[in-house]
């Protein structure tokens, strides 16, 4: 561990608790134990299939993640070259239809509690109206969202990518209800889960292990509501600069990602663009 370097006691705990569970059910089926073998990447593989059976997908994407950053520090980068960048198209970036974000809106609405009801509203309107990822709600407060000058609803975005953010309209009311019922007079408070004083990274799934899904509701993945907000910019022929700035993005390589799920225009539609540029 010490060659890890944790940058904090709950990475330590967090880390540690991913390989001892690793390290017993290695142990129990008569294979080796000692870290190296543990964190390679077949190894954490296996052991999510065999020895994990019991746990949620969240979970087992904890102890994925924790795995992992142990063999990066243990062993260096899976290339020599660093890590690979991430090209190809994937489920988190494929963004919801218009009747998959009518679903995700009822069944927060019909949340059996006040909590789960309006966390899920937060994650929605924070998600989808504003293009904010995990990271950027979970250290969220009340009093970061605003009205600016010009009527709409904004919120001043807190981490690397500090930003103003205007929210979209359609979701903008949601936003503004989920301000109100988060706050209380004179205290500062998390606009997300405002009774939680935990703020882990794994805040937001937590809250979704516990959500209420009707059937057929697609699952809620901040990454998915994220890349709709960027493919309804893109379609809306949002200046690039101005795409990239409210994103919060410094490369395009979130673009490439989505880029397969955008409408293309029709021939018509083209030739009239390229000729009027």
């Amino acid at each position: 561990m010490a060659r890890a370097k944790p940058s904090s006691p709950k990475e330590a705990r967090d880390w540690l608790g991913a390989l001892a569970h690793a390290a017993a059910h290695a142990d129990g089926c008569g294979r080796p134990t000692k870290a190296e073998f543990l964190v390679t990447r077949e190894a954490v593989e296996w052991y999510l299939a065999t020895g994990c059976l019991h746990v949620g997908e969240a979970s087992r994407g904890n102890r994925r993640c924790r795995l992992s950053a142990l063999r990066h520090a243990l062993l260096g980068p899976d290339l020599i070259t660093g890590v690979p960048a991430a090209y190809a198209g994937s489920d988190a970036s494929r963004p919801y239809t218009r009747a998959e974000q009518a679903q995700l809106y009822a069944c927060a609405r019909a949340q059996p509690t006040a909590e789960l009801r309006y966390g899920f509203l937060t994650l929605l309107a924070l998600g989808l109206g504003c293009a904010l990822d995990s990271p950027e709600i979970i250290p969220a407060r009340t009093h970061d969202v605003r009205e600016v000058s010009n009527g709409a609803v904004a919120i001043a975005v807190r981490g690397r990518r500090a930003r103003l953010m205007l929210c979209r309209q359609s979701w903008a009311t949601v936003l503004i209800e989920v301000a109100a019922w988060s706050s209380a007079p004179g205290a500062a408070r998390y606009l997300f889960r405002p009774n939680s004083y935990t703020r882990g990274a794994n805040t937001v799934t937590h809250f979704l292990a516990r959500a209420k899904f009707s059937p057929g509701t697609p699952p809620l993945v901040m990454g998915r509501a994220r890349a709709t907000w960027l493919v309804d910019a893109i379609e809306a022929r949002m200046h690039l600069p101005t795409l990239m700035a409210a994103a919060g993005l410094t490369t395009l390589r979130s673009i490439d990602r989505i880029m397969p799920y955008v409408r293309n225009l029709s021939a018509d539609e083209a030739a009239t663009a390229l000729r009027e540029l």
